[in-house]
């Protein structure tokens, strides 16, 4: 992973900075997620293949 990686949210996660996941772009191979509440605390980082999975069932 970067040393200082771009941490996203959902665009449905509202404008008053709702509670959500965050996710972080450019770490090849690799999803790492984490709770926006406290971007401080503890990462998960799955696989790629998994992360898209998940995403695909959400839209179906």
């Amino acid at each position: 992973m970067p040393p200082n990686p771009r941490w996203r949210r959902s665009s449905y996660s509202g404008s008053n900075n709702g509670n959500c996941v965050e996710v972080a772009d450019h770490s090849p191979g690799l999803v790492p997620i984490r709770d926006s509440k406290n971007p401080g605390g503890p990462m998960l980082t799955v696989p790629t293949p998994v992360w898209d999975a998940f995403i695909s069932s959400l839209k179906a």
